[in-house]
């Protein structure tokens, strides 16, 4: 599948309405539970303020980032309509990424880390997965990310939707990511540099 042609920008307050009016579109359920913060912490939040669910708690966290540093992610856009976000960011800014027997620490290269893709139903299957890679890789780029690393799902047939969100190794693959673990069957560790030349 090629890229669908999308402008892809970092997440910022201002764009906060478009992220949320993707977390809220049909078949994005584990988004608007989860929110992207599954994979920034580790261990047990404690208990809920009274009146509060786990997935306000996590929108909550996702919108404090905001203002902390990197974006947490981009949001692609075809035109001036939100289709799809994907999670990056430093590989330390996901806590539970170290204690992960699949996903944790290849070497102690500092690396940027892909965790997940959003893209609502109406928007699969055209493309937007791969626009948010390369739009990924682009913006890594430009932030100085020598290495950038995913986990993608490698599986000989299709997959569910909702076992997607770490994509399809092979997008990776067609966007030069090289493999460099796999400690579980399914889920290959991949990398790409940011310079030219081989990981």
């Amino acid at each position: 599948m090629c890229a669908m042609r999308l402008t892809v920008r970092p997440l910022t307050r201002g764009r906060w309405p478009d992220l949320e009016a993707l977390f809220n579109a049909k078949g994005c359920s584990v988004a608007r539970g989860c929110w992207c913060m599954y994979y920034r912490r580790s261990g047990s939040r404690g208990p809920l303020r009274a009146g509060t669910t786990r997935a306000q708690a996590n929108r909550t966290e996702l919108k404090a980032l905001l203002g902390s540093g990197e974006p947490p992610g981009l949001i692609g856009y075809r035109g001036k309509v939100p289709v799809g976000w994907v999670s990056l960011g430093p590989r330390d800014d996901y806590a539970k990424l170290r204690r992960s027997p699949v996903m944790k620490a290849v070497d102690e290269r500092p690396v940027w880390s892909i965790v997940c893709f959003v893209v609502p139903s109406r928007y699969r299957g055209q493309g937007v997965a791969r626009a948010l890679l390369d739009g990924a890789i682009g913006y890594a780029k430009k932030r100085g990310v020598a290495l950038l690393e995913a986990y993608p799902v490698d599986k000989p047939g299709r997959s569910n939707d909702d076992s997607m969100w770490f994509g399809a190794k092979s997008m990776y693959d067609a966007a030069g990511f090289e493999e460099v673990a796999r400690r579980k069957p399914t889920r290959p560790i991949v990398r790409i540099r940011a310079a030219a030349g081989r990981i």
